[in-house]
């Protein structure tokens, strides 16, 4: 996650701006002097996909040297997921 430092001239002039960057992960510092008044961040992380995932395990064990465990039950939980999918079909909006 990217952490920015704005001074607060910057932050109101456009505001809109750095929601969608909150939004997108970054972490947003707002300052004033030596003391920032405010920081913004999302409450919720940003949503990382599978392949993310496995490239931060893989990262983590060339690291550490220590492979992630799955649950013993995962990869069952997982098939039936598949198994059960459902196509999405979204209401139609008139």
């Amino acid at each position: 996650m990217a952490t920015i430092h704005i001074s607060e001239a910057e932050a109101a002039r456009d505001f809109a701006g750095l929601m969608a960057k909150v939004r997108a992960g970054a972490e947003i510092v707002i300052e004033s002097g030596s003391n920032p008044p405010a920081i913004l961040r999302s409450e919720f992380p940003a949503p990382r996909t599978i392949s993310e995932c496995i490239a931060l395990a893989r990262k983590h064990e060339l690291e550490t040297g220590e492979a992630p465990v799955l649950d013993p039950d995962f990869a069952d939980d997982v098939a039936e997921i598949i198994r059960n999918r459902q196509p999405w079909t979204p209401p139609a909006w008139d």
